[in-house]
């Protein structure tokens, strides 16, 4: 791990990363599930989070998702980085939100400058 840069300008730490992948149509409670994480994060007090379109995807059912002129199923990754404890404590709080979604956890290394 990087402590700091040898003008002591870039310093790091360990972060957690959490991306949760869905499609713009994914929906719970009749709103924009992309959206909802988005705000929950955002109202937990999270460091950051992204949301990112891809023009096209699959999972594990094979179903092709893509980004059409007239019908929006475009695949989605929402990105957020925190302390490990503060990911934890995210998903906990919205469990209820991510039945049937894949997401997936990872140790990364935040660098500021």
């Amino acid at each position: 791990m990087m402590a700091a840069a040898l003008d002591g300008s870039i310093t790091s730490h360990p972060a957690t990363r959490l991306s949760i992948l869905l499609t713009i149509r994914d929906h719970a409670h009749h709103h924009s599930l992309m959206v909802k994480l988005v705000q929950r994060a955002r109202g937990a007090g999270l460091a950051g989070g992204t949301v990112f379109e891809a023009q096209e995807g699959y999972g594990t059912s094979g179903r092709l998702h893509r980004r059409h002129l007239f019908s929006e199923d475009a695949p989605v990754v929402i990105v957020i980085v925190d302390h490990p404890d503060r990911i934890g404590s995210f998903l906990d709080s919205v469990e209820d939100l991510l039945e049937g979604v894949v997401f997936m956890i990872d140790d990364v290394e935040v660098i500021e400058v």
